[in-house]
Order: structure tokens, then C-alpha cells, then sequence
């Protein structure tokens, strides 16, 4: 019998990589004291004692989702991975781009 490498299982026993674990642990950490999901990650880089990570947060859920609330939140993790602090940068709704 073959194994699958693309099976579930096998994703569960594949070890992440350092940053994939610094960006889950910076989304845990986030909704656990703010409070509110975690839409998805849209920026990380190093700094220079730890991570940066910048989040899309739903901060109201409207009907239609078109016209929900989003925010943009940077999430600073010290080198162990400890959320260090956080701001918000932006507050957006959803069916509305950036100028360019």
C-alpha cells in the first residue's frame, strides 16, 4: 500500500516551519486577547528582536458581507514568539480596494 503525502494525516505529522509557527501563534495569541477572528495573514517580516505580523481582523460582521468591517493589525512577537504588543493600522470595509 502507498502512503499519500497530501492525505490529512500526513499534513498533521509534517513539522511547520519556524515562520508558519510564529504566524499561528500570532493569530492564537490576537484573537485570544482581543477577541475578535483572524481573517488572514497578509504580511511578515523579522524584526530586529523578533517577528512582525500583520493581520485582517473582522471587526463587525454585517449583512451583506460586502459591507462588514475589517481592520489591519500589526502583531509584534518577541523572539520566542510571545505576542510583545499590537496596533491597528487601518480599518477597511470589505467591498472597498485601496486607491492606487
Amino acid at each position: 500500500m502507498s502512503s499519500d503525502s497530501s492525505s490529512p494525516e500526513a499534513d498533521e505529522k509534517r513539522p511547520r516551519g519556524k515562520v508558519a509557527a510564529l504566524i499561528g501563534a500570532a493569530r492564537e495569541q490576537f484573537e485570544e486577547l482581543v477577541g475578535i477572528p483572524v481573517e488572514g495573514v497578509s504580511g511578515v517580516e523579522k524584526a530586529e528582536d523578533g517577528w512582525t505580523v500583520t493581520l485582517e481582523a473582522v471587526e463587525l460582521l454585517r449583512v451583506p458581507d460586502t459591507v462588514s468591517l475589517l481592520a489591519t493589525y500589526t502583531v509584534d512577537l518577541d523572539s520566542e514568539g510571545d505576542l510583545a504588543g499590537y496596533r491597528r493600522v487601518r480599518r477597511y470595509t470589505r467591498g472597498r480596494a485601496d486607491a492606487l
